[in-house]
């Protein structure tokens, strides 16, 4: 495919994804329709549009309308391209810009690709951090690496990648974080990956785990455990008793595999109650998820103010919930990919005026300026 027959497609995506489309759906649907398309084609289209989401309120002041079109001609002009080769005759081009499409330079918020309504929270939490964070959020996430300490050191994880031709670097937020630097597409098909020697994981939930306090022989709940990555990175750092929960079981469905795979041992579980009391308990609680926008930057312009009220409210439920499970002088760990204050700090402090004879021993932010995910972390103790 040519770049102007890419960009018309990235457009029909687009606008099936304004519409209500998840974006992954999407492209799926374009996929099985575009027998022409080579994988390098699929890969670039999906770049596109996932650019576009992550920029898509500077993008369509710049592209002259919220469209799939306005938003790719809006990308373009953002990276100063070349119009011509974007635009032209044939069956898949699409036609140059009209008169009525010029765009205007987007200001502020805007251009920083904000919700007005969510900006003031964003600047109590962030402070001086907020045009510089927001601005990394505009930016592809990096692929980054957990070597299983289990299997391999870092530096014998490298070797074998780079034998695979995945190239790496050290990450300096996490013991055993590698950022990708070469090979992308190629990790979830490498031996590497295969025989648990890696895992995918962001380097800033890689440093929430390194922050727990934990020792061999404790017994663990991961309350919220999703897909496992959590509970992966906890089995590898010391020899525990693990469990895992999640509201959808559904969710950790490839958890026993990766386990199997990564070579430890993981009970799930949907009545946690029934195992208890933990030494302590990782509750990385659902959010509004501002802290991973890069990846999921449909979750920017979905979250409403009643929605996340909704989560604010399950947060303190789940808190309470875990709280009731953890042992004497056990620990509560309470996580959230979210940079919002109401998530994070607010809620800690709810929780301990509701809850006597619980102290909060630490709080961490890590942050996109540090090459992760946006991340809180409160250590909560029992007395």
């Amino acid at each position: 495919m040519q770049p102007a027959a890419r960009a018309a497609a990235a457009m029909a995506v687009l606008d099936r994804v304004l519409a209500g489309e998840p974006a992954e759906k999407a492209l799926t649907a374009w996929g099985r329709g575009a027998r022409y398309a080579g994988s390098g084609d699929r890969n670039a289209v999906r770049d596109l549009v996932f650019e576009a989401l992550r920029c898509r309120r500077s993008f369509a002041a710049l592209g002259g309308g919220l469209t799939g079109r306005g938003l790719i001609l809006g990308a373009m002009r953002s990276m100063g391209q070349d119009m011509q080769q974007w635009y032209g005759e044939g069956a898949y081009a699409p036609a140059p810009p009209a008169a009525d499409e010029a765009g205007r330079v987007p200001e502020g918020d805007e251009a920083l690709d904000v919700p007005d309504w969510l900006a003031p929270a964003l600047r109590r939490a962030l402070g001086d951090d907020y045009a510089p964070v927001m601005q990394a959020m505009r930016q592809r996430a990096p692929v980054v690496l957990r070597v299983n300490a289990g299997r391999s050191t870092r530096d014998a994880a490298r070797s074998r990648l780079l034998a695979e031709g995945i190239a790496t670097r050290p990450h300096p937020l996490a013991a055993f974080a590698l950022e990708v630097t070469e090979g992308v597409r190629k990790v979830q098909s490498s031996a590497a990956y295969a025989e648990g020697v890696v895992e995918l994981q962001d380097a800033s939930s890689q440093a929430v785990v390194e922050a727990l306090p934990l020792a061999d022989g404790m017994r663990v709940l991961d309350h919220c455990a999703g897909g496992g990555g959590k509970t992966l990175a906890m089995a590898a750092r010391a020899r525990l008793r693990l469990w895992a929960h999640d509201a959808t079981p559904r969710r950790m469905a490839d958890l026993p595999p990766r386990a199997a795979r990564a070579g430890v041992a993981v009970t799930l579980t949907e009545r946690p109650e029934a195992t208890a009391p933990y030494d302590l308990v990782l509750a990385d609680a659902p959010c509004s998820g501002s802290g991973s926008w890069r990846r999921d930057p449909e979750g920017k312009w979905a979250l409403t103010p009643e929605r996340l009220a909704e989560l604010v409210a399950l947060q303190g439920q789940i808190l309470d919930r875990c709280a009731a499970m953890v042992a004497p002088a056990g620990t509560l760990a309470y996580a959230t990919c979210s940079f919002l204050c109401d998530e994070n700090e607010d809620q800690v402090t709810a929780f301990l005026a509701r809850n006597a004879g619980w102290t909060c021993t630490g709080q961490h932010r890590f942050s996109p300026l540090q090459g992760g995910d946006g991340f809180f972390l409160a250590l909560l103790a029992r007395a």
